[in-house]
């Protein structure tokens, strides 16, 4: 008889046993982020370009704030991003 090993255990549990269950959340939320910032833009009719010079930044970094594949974007850009598009950006470290 061939056992599944992850029968009756949850997708978190797997990620966890496979190591990467930390980087799948970050990229979601990154993902999540990007895609509502995204969409409020839309919503206000305001391009990269526009955006950007609000930010008083570079549309590069404005393309790496929408990017949902990278990761990588500091809580100033954040923040920035969040005024100029009339919202408060909130952060909250909460259980593991």
């Amino acid at each position: 008889m061939n056992k599944n090993k992850y029968r009756g255990s949850s997708f978190d549990d797997f990620l966890k046993e496979e190591g990467i269950l930390e980087e799948v959340e970050l990229k979601a939320a990154k993902r999540a982020v990007a895609l509502q910032l995204e969409k409020l833009m839309k919503s206000q009719s305001l391009s990269k370009k526009a955006m950007a010079g609000r930010m008083h930044t570079s549309r590069a970094a404005v393309d790496r704030l929408l990017d949902t594949s990278n990761p990588s974007v500091t809580l100033s850009t954040l923040g920035k991003a969040a005024r100029v598009l009339g919202r408060k950006l909130k952060i909250e470290l909460v259980a593991a």
